[in-house]
C-alpha cells in the first residue's frame, strides 16, 4: 500500500485531500462539523461516520505522505548523490 502513495504526486494528491478536507465550503466544512460531533458524543448515525471518513481520509493519507516524504528526503541525502 505504501508503494503506491510514495509514488502518487503530491501536488495534485495536496489539493484533492485539502479540497475534499474543506468541502462544502460554506456554511460550514463537514470534516469540522463532524469533527465537532465526534468531540461532543453525538456522531451515531452511519451517514455522519461516513461523511467523516470521506472528508478525514484523504488528508490523514496526505499527511502520511507528508511524513513517508520527510523520512525518505532525509535518508536519501546519505546516499551522496
Amino acid at each position: 500500500m505504501m508503494n503506491w502513495l510514495r509514488q502518487a504526486p503530491i501536488v495534485p494528491f495536496g489539493i484533492i485531500a485539502i479540497m475534499l478536507a474543506l468541502a462544502p465550503f460554506s456554511p460550514e466544512p463537514h470534516l469540522i462539523e463532524k469533527l465537532k460531533m465526534l468531540g461532543a458524543g453525538t456522531l451515531t448515525r452511519p451517514l455522519d461516520i461516513f461523511d467523516l471518513f470521506l472528508h478525514g481520509a484523504p488528508l490523514a493519507l496526505f499527511l502520511v505522505k507528508i511524513l513517508i516524504a520527510d523520512r525518505r528526503g532525509t535518508s536519501d541525502s546519505t546516499d551522496g548523490e
